[in-house]
């Protein structure tokens, strides 16, 4: 029994004079049409949206935060309920997150060991510990089809010496996570990590190929480093991961964050940026954010974006939008949610059959230039 029983990646085509590429992920849940954006949904739910709203935005896969899960719900609740699936009446692939970025941004409510994390619920004050070996646990009680390795993500900015010592963990903890987990139905994607130094990355995206893994993350990202930096490390990180493995690219997910990122060669990327945003009024098009309260829209009777398809911009104005926006009305939350969640995964679609129509490079400068106009 072994991963490729359960899970398959295949690259479709691939970009002539970039390391982009299109594929096809299988899992027990279904296909995965890559390079796709997938939501978060933190507390086993997208925030503001309903199943049929994140399906009708055009979801193939959705997160779960096994941290959030453990302390609010319990994973002996979601596994009596038969696992997230179940238990969300979800019925396409689940990513769930080890929660180890949730648990090291505690900072004065946790203590790191070699041997695992003490932490404090910021919540209710409850103490908990968790090593490898109790995060493969949770993740296996909630059965998610794609887990995450647990790994120490170093803050930036950081010494070398911070970030020496995070990775000397992190691979350990790799090695006891792949002890510990048995179940080839869910596959466990090993973390690379590094911080910001390019022998350390290196180092790391090596040793976690040496894994026989259904696929890769680059993780450490995302974490107040300038765009630059970012892109930097996934450029240098994703190629060296194993070319015929999916790569995700984790916490991630702006429009340019995604053309960047698909340049490198990265297949998946997640973020709660999408639904946030929404919550506080802004949007994405294809001219860069737009802030929906300004008043700008007091009268504008056009869709958020003329080119999406959405819901949202299939049935409302920008001035219906902005009205319950200021009255603050939820369903303003839900309308941008719904836009911002479908735009993200509609442009990593099109950029997808960029790829197969063999025009990847030239829809790309046409992107930019757009979300980078004023």
């Amino acid at each position: 029994m072994s991963y490729s029983d359960y899970f398959n990646f295949e690259i479709i085509k691939e970009s002539k004079n970039t390391n982009a590429r299109a594929g096809l992920f299988k899992t027990p849940h279904g296909e995965i049409k890559t390079p796709i954006f997938m939501p978060v949904g933190t507390n086993s739910a997208v925030k503001m949206l309903t199943n049929e709203q994140v399906l009708e935005a055009g979801a193939q896969i959705i997160l779960a935060n096994s941290y959030h899960m453990y302390l609010r719900a319990g994973c002996d609740l979601i596994k009596e309920a038969g696992g997230l699936h179940k238990w969300m009446n979800f019925n396409k692939p689940i990513l769930t997150d080890s929660g180890g970025f949730q648990i090291f941004s505690l900072a004065k409510l946790r203590k790191i060991t070699p041997d695992g994390v003490y932490f404090q619920d910021p919540v209710n004050g409850s103490k908990h510990y968790i090593t490898p070996e109790i995060s493969m646990k949770i993740q296996e009680d909630l059965g998610a089809d794609i887990i995450m390795a647990f790994d120490e993500c170093a803050p930036y900015p950081c010494s070398y010496k911070e970030a020496r010592s995070a990775l000397d963990k992190t691979k350990n903890w790799l090695i006891r996570c792949f002890e510990a987990h048995k179940n080839y139905s869910q596959a466990l994607f090993p973390i690379v990590q590094g911080a910001f130094f390019d022998d350390l990355r290196k180092e790391s995206a090596q040793f976690v190929s040496q894994f026989d893994a259904a696929g890769y993350a680059i993780g450490g990202v995302s974490v107040g480093e300038p765009a630059d930096i970012k892109n930097h490390i996934t450029k240098i990180t994703a190629p060296l991961l194993p070319q015929n493995k999916p790569r995700y690219l984790m916490g991630v997910g702006t429009p340019t964050d995604l053309i960047e990122g698909i340049k490198s060669g990265i297949d998946m990327f997640d973020c709660v940026l999408p639904t946030r945003n929404a919550r506080h009024g802004s949007f994405f098009t294809y001219q860069g954010n737009k802030i929906i309260k300004n008043k700008q829209f007091e009268r504008d009777f056009t869709p958020l974006d003329e080119k999406c398809d959405c819901y949202t911009c299939k049935n409302h104005t920008k001035a219906y939008i902005r009205h319950l926006y200021k009255t603050q009305e939820a369903t303003a939350a839900t309308l941008l949610s719904i836009h911002n969640i479908h735009f993200l995964i509609k442009l990593s679609q099109d950029l997808r059959n960029s790829i197969i129509e063999g025009n990847f490079e030239s829809y790309c400068d046409e992107l930019m230039c757009g979300f980078q106009s004023k």
